[in-house]
């Protein structure tokens, strides 16, 4: 018989955080086909994909920090300095880490967050489709999830 008691806590455990991703991890690939077949591949780690671009003094002038997997290559951040914004670098950025994830990682798809005061705008013009609109994350603030067909 299950007890019903349990004792709630809240802290943050870095441990108890491994073991229960550890645990999930086993349950969705215990109960998805298509998760079960990424196990023992390439395409079952997420894989760093990040580019720079710097001036001719080396000073980072912006960068893209993504990765890919299982066929996806998510963009977690994408920025470009001030200075050198309206000049096409944000999309050279974005096209390099595109051909990358699909010339040398197989990706086929890409995804990325992005707040209505970034560049939803940008990201459209780019090819990208709005898929999830979340209002007031945070309050006040209007998120969008957009994807793209690569190749």
């Amino acid at each position: 018989m299950v007890s019903r008691m349990f004792r709630i806590e809240t802290e943050v455990d870095k441990e108890r955080s491994q073991l229960m991703r550890s645990r999930l991890r086993e349950a969705n690939t215990s109960a998805s086909p298509v998760l079960r077949s990424l196990r023992g591949t390439p395409g079952e780690r997420q894989v760093p994909l990040h580019v720079w671009a710097l001036d001719g003094s080396g000073t980072l002038a912006g960068g893209l920090v993504g990765h890919t997997w299982a066929t996806w290559l998510h963009v977690a951040y994408l920025w470009v300095d001030e200075r050198c914004r309206g000049g096409g670098l944000g999309s050279r950025l974005l096209s390099e880490a595109e051909r990358t994830a699909t010339a040398d990682r197989g990706c086929l798809n890409s995804r990325l967050e992005t707040w209505d005061f970034q560049a939803p705008g940008f990201y459209r013009k780019q090819g990208y489709e709005v898929v999830c609109v979340i209002p007031d994350y945070p309050p006040g603030i209007t998120e969008y999830t957009l994807t793209k067909r690569l190749g």
